[in-house]
């Protein structure tokens, strides 16, 4: 109790129990995206025994990836809320229970929802949680702590697609779904990892609540030493709660999330066609099986190299000040490759594209809960990671089927090839012109005099009244330090 009550006094640790922390969202990475990703070894299976086609059976793979993206904000209305060790623990058993039951199928219709709908639910109350955790722990070496996390996904796959084609081969596709079952169910172990940790900047406070009478005198005095949420969610009556949610989710009102949130719909519209469609161009140029599965593979391993590297050299402090324009660059690196693909028809040229692909795709994988963060603050990261991994929800559903279309309608994976890197380089490109209309908003309300400068403004809200003394840097616009006081108007 004691070190829980100094946690809540300073920042994040950066260390300690956070590397316990980082180890469990490794793992809950594994069980999620990894065990995603190996479904679609499965397709062969699916269609040979259910004998239905192409598209149908595609339609797996899309909901559970799908579901998982767009329960993500359920998973973190329950971290917040309730706990995260309980969400991610119940997220585990729902996940096992879907491929538990998706064992027994007889159609195609039993595997959408057991393996589609309630697995990929299990998933979303595990994979956004576990992120924010990490935001929450680490502050001065988040990206790196990120780039371990994340990591998970390729690492899972490159262990797990091999084990999984084995088990398929010894026990069949029904006994192989049994034991992947069974292996998800490590997600409550990671779940029992995940310790809450009360920082600084969580302990908000709300005045005009406080002021109304269904707020009992000495809830008021615990509001003021904790987070907003638990004492709304066990104690105080539904207006309370009302605001509380809105607290936790007026970010969406932000300006840099909203371009941050459009951005992110068209960099996973770009994303998502190319791990459906590589193998099948790599084989219509006439590379073998071998070496197309081998393209995979390549472009598993350097995602995880991506994922630790960047991560890594954005928390130097050369960089670190430019993780934004990082970002940037790794989606826009992956938009150019997307573009360059349809000239490379042999195994020797695509290659290097796998390895570029793969490289800036753990790269900006990493950022991105790095990037929200910056903008929404960690007190907020788990709802916005919610948000965030939502919006991946959409284009994961529609773009590979857009992009068969395309290959369908113009007989060639040109066109869908250069519409995915358009995609990314647009997302890329917005998140470039958002940032220079800002500096230059910020150069047009610069000071005229002196280098730096003291800033004080007062409003009242009720009997409440605020001071906020600013201490500016004339030079750029940035804020040095910021006091903000309350006092009684009377």
């Amino acid at each position: 109790m004691a070190s829980s009550r100094r946690a809540r006094l300073r920042g994040p640790p950066d260390g300690g129990w956070g590397w316990m922390i980082v180890a469990g969202c490794f793992l809950v990475t594994i069980c999620t995206r990894a065990v995603t990703r190996c479904i679609s070894i499965f397709f062969v299976e699916f269609q040979a025994y259910f004998g239905q086609d192409y598209a149908r059976t595609a339609w797996i793979h899309s909901i559970v990836d799908c579901a998982t993206m767009l329960c993500a904000p359920l998973g973190s209305l329950i971290s917040n809320h309730v706990s995260c060790q309980v969400g991610i623990m119940l997220g585990g058993l729902l996940a096992s229970t879907g491929l538990i039951l998706s064992s027994f199928a007889a159609s195609l219709e039993h595997l959408y929802l057991s393996l589609g709908v309630l697995t990929g639910l299990g998933f979303a109350l595990c994979y956004s949680p576990a992120i924010a955790m990490v935001g929450k722990y680490f502050n001065k070496r988040k990206a790196l702590a990120y780039g371990i996390a994340m990591s998970g996904s390729g690492i899972g796959t490159f262990i797990l697609a091999p084990v999984v084609q084995l088990l398929i081969e010894q026990f069949s596709w029904r006994g192989a779904l049994l034991i992947l079952g069974g292996f998800v169910l490590n997600l409550c172990v990671c779940g029992a990892l995940m310790r809450p940790i009360s920082l600084k900047e969580d302990c908000r406070t709300a005045p005009e609540f406080l002021e109304q009478n269904y707020v009992p005198e000495t809830e008021k005095q615990d509001f003021k030493r904790t987070s907003i949420c638990p004492p709304l969610i066990k104690l105080w009556p539904h207006e309370c709660l009302c605001y509380c949610s809105w607290k936790e989710y007026d970010f969406l009102l932000m300006p840099g999330f909203m371009v941050l949130a459009v951005s992110i719909l068209f960099m996973a519209y770009g994303c998502s066609p190319l791990f459906v469609y590589l193998v099948p161009y790599a084989l219509s140029v006439g590379v073998s099986h071998h070496q197309a599965a081998f393209l995979m593979s390549i472009l598993g391993v350097i995602d995880i190299i991506g994922n630790i590297t960047f991560g890594w050299l954005t928390d130097r402090r050369c960089l670190k000040k430019h993780r934004y324009f990082c970002y940037l660059f790794a989606v826009g690196m992956d938009g150019l490759c997307c573009l360059f693909l349809p000239v490379l028809q042999s195994f020797p040229l695509l290659v290097p594209f796998s390895f570029t692909f793969g490289y800036f795709d753990g790269a900006y994988v990493t950022l991105i809960p790095v990037m929200t963060a910056d903008v929404v603050g960690t007190s907020l990261l788990s709802s916005a990671l919610g948000v965030v991994y939502f919006l991946h929800a959409i284009p994961y559903l529609v773009s590979p089927p857009v992009a068969g279309w395309l290959v369908d309608t113009t007989g060639s994976y040109t066109a869908s090839f250069l519409l995915c890197g358009f995609s990314m380089i647009f997302s890329s490109a917005l998140l470039c012109f958002a940032r220079l209309a800002k500096k230059i908003k910020r150069t047009h309300l610069r000071p005229l005099t002196g280098n730096m400068g003291l800033k004080q403004h007062i409003w009242t809200n009720g009997a409440i009244a605020y001071s906020v003394t600013a201490e500016l840097d004339q030079r750029d616009g940035e804020f040095l330090a910021v006091d903000t006081n309350s006092f009684s108007n009377s």
